[in-house]
């Protein structure tokens, strides 16, 4: 149902590189390389996720209440990235561990301090 996600930025060239390395673990390529935009997607597959320049000219800001949720392939993954994010600067929102509903995942903020999930739900 989703088609792609956006996430505003303060420096598109940072955003990238820091998103570049999270999303080479997920099996994730760019997709869009161009002055104001950055996407990456897995092959064939939506949703699209990019970081862009606002639109408006005004200085991206973080939404009150947004979270992106990032889907892994087991829980090694959850771990590998949530540990990725902040050895690149990013910020930690909650390690990585088991919830609630039997989810295991861990939260953590981008270099724009967009709120992140990063999880395994066992389908078994």
């Amino acid at each position: 149902m989703i088609g792609y996600i956006t996430l505003g930025t303060k420096d598109l060239a940072k955003a990238a590189a820091f998103y570049d390395e999270l999303f080479a673990i997920l099996g994730a390529k760019k997709v869009y390389d161009l002055p104001r935009f950055v996407a990456w997607a897995k092959e064939g597959q939506v949703p699209l996720f990019g970081v862009t320049y606002p639109y408006d000219g005004n200085v991206a800001t973080v939404g009150n209440g947004v979270m992106i949720a990032l889907s892994a392939d087991n829980t090694n993954q959850v771990d590998v990235i949530h540990a990725q994010a902040l050895a690149l600067g990013g910020t930690n929102e909650g390690a990585p561990g088991l919830r609630k509903g039997g989810y295991y995942c861990g939260y953590f903020r981008d270099l724009d301090g967009n709120k992140l999930n990063i999880y395994y739900a066992d389908q078994s």
